[in-house]
């Protein structure tokens, strides 16, 4: 039997903040800059949703440890800026919240750092306070399970019971490993068949979300 949910799991990059497209488009400038030619798909592929450990591996392969050291470094520093600059909730996010009763979390492969500066820019931070996790936190990130069951278990909630909103391939993939219920969102930079996949809902529009975890 089916547990109905206790807890809704976000993701905090794409999902709460529209930071993605901040990210891809300052890696493809790295890239560029750095010697790895990428095309916007090319980052959505390799490091959309993964954590600081495993792109640092990635670029390290490709072009060292020093410039993959340095590449992040300069990521950073370029992200604050640009969120500074103007970031936003993701579209129709203010009014899912409102709609959902259910306890909420963040577990995002992002640091503590960078949470507190993207959701404090958007106002969103006190919404989650005291409530958000980040992969530092664990061994494995994403797609490992090892963040979401993290969180579960801060939150005294049965994984079986949990639901978690991602947009990305590698959230989904964790969600599902730790046996918690998916809802992939499409409606950012991850293609929807990408997120397509057992216990797993895919949505278009944010406002949605609350119907559909009512719905179970």
């Amino acid at each position: 039997m089916i547990k109905p949910i206790e807890l809704v799991i976000f993701d905090c990059d794409g999902v709460l903040v529209d930071s993605e497209r901040i990210a891809v488009r300052l890696q493809v400038e790295l890239g560029a800059e750095l010697g790895w030619p990428l095309t916007p798909d090319d980052v959505v592929d390799r490091f959309i949703g993964r954590s600081k450990e495993s792109i640092c591996e990635r670029i390290a392969e490709r072009l060292g440890e020093a410039t993959a050291a340095h590449w992040w470094e300069q990521l950073v520093r370029r992200h604050r800026d640009a969120v500074d600059a103007g970031l936003e909730p993701v579209d129709g996010l203010p009014e899912a919240l409102a709609g959902i009763t259910l306890p909420v979390c963040v577990a995002s492969s992002g640091s503590h750092e960078k949470m507190r500066h993207t959701l404090g820019v958007t106002g969103l931070h006190k919404r989650f306070e005291g409530r958000i996790f980040s992969s530092s936190e664990v061994p494995r990130g994403k797609p490992a399970p090892d963040l979401f069951l993290h969180a579960a278990r801060r939150m005294g909630v049965d994984p079986a019971a949990c639901a978690v909103v991602e947009d990305s391939r590698p959230g989904v993939q964790a969600a599902r490993a730790a046996g918690m219920r998916a809802f992939g969102y499409a409606g950012g930079l991850t293609p929807a068949e990408r997120l397509v996949g057992p216990g797993t809902v895919v949505l278009h529009d944010m406002r949605e979300l609350p119907g559909l975890l009512a719905e179970g």
